[in-house]
């Protein structure tokens, strides 16, 4: 966690404590159950901000980890196993949105509640939900895409854009593509062909990738990417394909490859959203039904009291003052090899 993500996260916890509470809970289980390996943020960020976020509001509760890597059968099994080692609250970010409502109501029948993290369960509320408003960035990495190629005067007869979507298990990867198809809808660029990514796989997107290129050439004036790995995929088909330059591909998640792509203009955007805030929303709402009460809904999705977050759509042009100037990457981090030079040009040092 960086210095500033876990500043946020803390930040963050220190309202909680402010505006909620006295936390009377001192100890209990939680289990902290996510989806995939695909992307490395559940590692490297959700996990260690939802720890540490633990630490601060039950410092005494038990909190359990575990990643299904993209295997439904594994996270059922999973989810029955922190069932049986006494967690009373689960976070549940689910492989697939649509099988998870068996556990969901699994977990209610036995008192256990459920937290849905990242990606909703349509099918069964869940307890809670806390997550970025996932609709909201599908629309506004397309609209952001849309306007670029506007704004380049890039002829509206000349093609159009591929689609690259998320998982077609993935509820919040749905809500991205509706997204996606409202940006898209803003503008008279049409879209070419559409692609529902399996288990979010870069390699998948890229075979899909490579094919439309076969297939369109040059008609192809962007792609529209539901999150960094799937534009990775497409952007790696192109420099295989040797088309040069790479026509402007959308992102989501602010990886530190995709930010490095972005400065040397491979990458056109990403979502900047420190998954740490969403983290310690979930801990903060994990304590609250642990100890019994009933955390406020900010909002509701599919009949669950939810919590959105909206993030920040980052480009060239304003990375350096969401990305470095807030802390969320250092410019060491970015600025290695073939990306010192694009640094340089950004005034990134």
């Amino acid at each position: 966690m960086t210095r500033t993500t876990m500043k946020l996260a803390t930040a963050a916890l220190a309202s909680a404590l402010m505006s909620g509470a006295a936390y009377a809970q001192t100890s209990g289980t939680v289990a902290f159950l996510m989806p995939d390996q695909a992307s490395t943020r559940y590692e490297e960020h959700d996990f260690p901000g939802f720890k540490a976020a633990m630490e601060k509001l039950c410092a005494d509760c038990q909190v359990i980890y575990q990643n299904a890597d993209a295997d439904v059968a594994r996270q059922q099994q999973q989810f029955n196993s922190v069932i049986a080692q006494g967690a009373k609250v689960v976070v549940l970010d689910p492989v697939d949105s649509s099988a998870a409502a068996s556990l969901v109501a699994l977990a209610q029948s036995q008192g256990v509640k459920v937290i849905a993290y990242d990606r909703p369960i349509p099918d069964k509320p869940a307890d809670y939900y806390v997550s970025f408003d996932n609709e909201g960035i599908g629309k506004a990495i397309a609209e952001s895409l849309m306007r670029h190629l506007e704004e380049k005067e890039v002829p509206t007869d000349k093609g159009g854009v591929l689609q690259i979507n998320g998982s077609p298990t993935d509820a919040a990867a749905g809500l991205i593509r509706d997204g996606i198809h409202a940006g898209i809808a803003t503008s008279e660029y049409k879209t070419l062909a559409e692609y529902d990514t399996p288990d979010w796989a870069p390699p998948k997107a890229q075979e899909w990738a490579s094919g439309q290129i076969t297939r369109f050439g040059d008609q192809i004036v962007g792609v529209v990417a539901a999150n960094d790995g799937t534009a990775g995929g497409a952007i790696a088909a192109f420099k295989a394909a040797g088309v040069n330059p790479v026509p402007p591909v959308t992102g989501n998640d602010a990886t530190i490859a995709a930010l490095q792509l972005i400065i040397a203009g491979d990458q056109y955007n990403t979502i900047s959203k420190p998954s740490e805030i969403v983290a310690a929303a979930a801990a903060k709402v994990a304590v609250q039904l642990l100890n019994g009460e009933t955390p406020e809904a900010k909002t509701t999705l599919y009949n669950t009291p939810s919590e959105l977050f909206v993030p920040a759509v980052v480009t060239r042009e304003n990375l350096k003052a969401e990305i470095i100037d807030k802390g969320i990457q250092t410019a060491a981090e970015l600025c290695t090899g073939r990306y010192a030079e694009g640094c340089a040009e950004l005034g990134i040092k």
